[in-house]
Parts: C-alpha cells; structure tokens; sequence
C-alpha cells in the first residue's frame, strides 16, 4: 500500500490525533500551503478516510472541539462541513451529476474522432503542456492519488482557462486518480471554478498566488490566462426533495451490504443483528476511461478494513470486497444462498454506489428480496441547509453541532 495514511480506520484515527494540535489557528494560518508531497505537516490529509467514512465528519469535529474552542478551529470546521454541503447539494440536484457523467462519456468518445482535443488532453492528463506547476501536478495526481486542495483549484482553472479544455474531462481525471475522488466534492468544485455552481463567479489562478503559495517552487508568470470568463450551459438543474427514508428494516433475518459510501457501518447499525454480510465495490464505475489504481486500491482496502470490524462486531461472517458490475445478480444470489429477504446499507449519495443500488433494488424486487438504505443523523441534519451557497449550510453549523450531541453518533 503506497498510501501516506494507510486506508483503515485505527490508522485514520492514528493521523487525527497527531494532527489535532495543527487544526486551530495555525491551521487557519497555514492550510493554503501547497509544500510538495513531501510536505503536508499543514493539512490532515483525512479527506480520503472521511471520503470513505472510515472515520465519521461527526468524529473529526468532535476531536477538534475537545481540544479548541468554536472560534479557534472554525476554519477547520467549515473545511469539514464543505464536504457535506456539496453532498447535500448534489443530493438536490441529481441532474448535474447526470449531465457530467453523459458529457464525459461523449468527450472521452470525442477524444477517438478530434485529433486536436486528444493532443491537448493527452499532453494535459500526461504533463506535458509546458507549464511547470500544472504538469507537475498532474503527475503528482498519478503517482500519489492526492493534491493539495489549493492545487485542485489552481489546476482546475487553468485547465479550463489556460488550456481551454472541457472541465468534465478535467473533473474525470481528478475523480479517476483521486484517492478521496468524490462525486460531489470534485464534479461542483469544477462547476464552481468555471463559474457554473456559483453563476458567473469564477476562480482564476494567479501565477503571484502560486509563487507566494508554494514557497516558490512554481512561478508561472507569462503562462497563464489573465481573466476568466464564466462557463454557460443550456440546462437548468431543478431542486428535487430530499429521498425519504424508510421507518423500519423489516423483518429478520437481514443480510448487511458494506460499500465503499461508508467503512463504518458498525456505527451507523450498531444495534442490528445481521445474520451475514458482503461488501461490494464501485470503484471501476467511476469512469468509462481507466480508473486508477491507487483509487481502486483505497477503496478495496478501506472496505476490506470494514468487513472485518463489521464481522467481528456483528460475529457473522462476511464476504470479501467484490468488484461485480452486476450487483442485482450478486445480491440476489448472496440473499438466496442465506435464506434472507432484507439487506440492509448505508445511504449512497449521488453517484456509481447510488447508481447500482438503484439498479440492484429493482431487480431484487422482483425476487422478493428488498434493499434499504439508512441514512445517517449528520446527514440529514446538514443537507436540507445545502441549498444554495456554502454559507446557508454555515450559519447554522452552531446548531447542528449542538444537536448532534443530543443523538445517535454519526
């Protein structure tokens, strides 16, 4: 495992207690600092356990505040709650992720039939356009599965104003290598750099904010766009309600699917008596292009991690992590063979997890056999304010946290 944290849930924990000490002021201090992958003493580098819910938003927060005051670790704070604010607004708005996913697969299939667009997309996934920042970044992205979130942004904006490139390929790229690739997270942070999430508002990166940023390493003065103007696009993506959830889980005996969406599931099932359980992978359908292997590899290992606490908590067995594309027949078949009408998982998000489910359910159906989800309390209590800007969902951060303190961890 070539991973700076390895992908479980102890060594998740392990890295947040070293980090607590940097997650107050000087965290708000130093968080923009893009050092190299050598030196990332200034951020967590968690995003990739809590992608994976391998540790919860609710267990991070709660360390933080045991050891600082509201007001010295709210950047930090906020940091965490940017993730559930993009969760909940792609939750509301599915079309956008339908959109991104049809526009990849005809870009990419472009890429076969426009030499032009292949050459500059080549050169900028392979890093070879010149720039030296960006091809940096671009195979650190390969080698490591991980960037800076400062680099995300500025790599983002050249990609799409420097190089005039679709941003759904760039998004695909990021989500195709990036151990925390997040459907959410990556696919609006490249609407918002382009100035689709927030409309006209755009990011552009500077080569002064660069040079200052990374200590100097990179200075791309005369290389990069001097202004950016706002993406556009002929769909409009509606609010949808939140998916209700449902009152009960049936009856027993129940089967527990593990996937990828969240490593921890003993928490979020804690009272549940499973009699078997299996654990299935999404990773592959990221993309139609390759998906990395680091990506791949952090997933099978984050979920192998929580089968096996999974197991020994609930003490039933559990099948090892599977890769089937065909989850409706791979559940049917797992339910049958242990005489079980109900299995039960965690909440998939929009995305490949919620996409097979979906399909998995429908077919399962069909057989009798039926699939709930189970949502967890910090995500209903955050989404519904994920409704506009970050700063809805930001004002009452105050108030969730207080709740959560009056609920079920999680």
């Amino acid at each position: 495992m070539a991973f700076p944290i390895a992908p479980t849930r102890r060594a998740g924990f392990e890295r947040l207690h070293a980090f607590l000490p940097n997650s107050g002021h000087r965290y708000a201090k130093n968080r923009n600092g893009d050092y190299g992958p050598d030196d990332r003493g200034n951020v967590s580098m968690l995003s990739g356990h809590l992608r994976h819910r391998l540790i919860l938003e609710s267990e991070v927060v709660d360390a933080v505040l045991d050891r600082y005051a509201p007001s010295t670790a709210e950047k930090f704070i906020q940091e965490v709650f940017w993730r559930s604010y993009f969760k909940g607004w792609l939750e509301q708005h599915p079309t956008v992720w339908r959109a991104y996913r049809r526009d990849v697969a005809d870009l990419l299939a472009r890429c076969d039939t426009d030499d032009d667009l292949a050459q500059r997309y080549n050169q900028a996934v392979g890093g070879g356009t010149g720039i030296d920042c960006f091809d940096a970044w671009s195979r650190e992205l390969v080698e490591t599965g991980y960037l800076h979130n400062h680099a995300r942004m500025w790599f983002a904006s050249i990609w799409i104003f420097t190089l005039g490139l679709p941003w759904q390929l760039g998004a695909d790229f990021f989500y195709r290598h990036l151990i925390d690739g997040d459907p959410a997270s990556n696919t609006l942070s490249w609407r918002w750099v382009g100035g689709l999430h927030t409309r006209g508002k755009t990011y552009l990166a500077r080569p002064s904010n660069i040079e200052k940023y990374t200590g100097g390493r990179f200075a791309p003065y005369g290389q990069l766009a001097t202004s950016a103007s706002p993406l556009n696009e002929d769909e409009a993506h509606a609010r949808q309600p939140l998916r209700a959830m449902p009152a009960d889980l049936g009856s027993e005996p129940i089967a527990l699917l593990v996937t990828e969406e969240d490593c921890c599931v003993e928490s979020l099932f804690k009272d549940l008596q499973p009699a078997a359980g299996l654990t299935l992978l999404a990773t592959p359908a990221r993309s139609p292009a390759a998906v990395g292997s680091l990506a791949c590899d952090f997933a099978q290992y984050a979920t192998a991690d929580s089968s096996a606490r999974a197991a020994e908590y609930f003490q039933c067995p559990f099948q090892p992590p599977s890769a089937s594309e065909d989850w409706g027949d791979e559940l049917k078949n797992f339910a049958e063979a242990q005489g079980i009408r109900t299995i039960v998982t965690a909440y998939a998000p929009v995305g490949p997890v919620a996409e097979r489910i979906s399909h998995a359910r429908m077919q399962l159906a069909d057989h009798g056999i039926a699939l709930v989800e189970v949502r967890r309390v910090y995500d209903d209590l955050c989404w519904p304010h994920a409704t506009r800007g970050f700063f809805s969902l930001k004002k009452k951060i105050p108030a969730i946290l207080e709740e959560l303190q009056c609920t079920t961890p999680g």
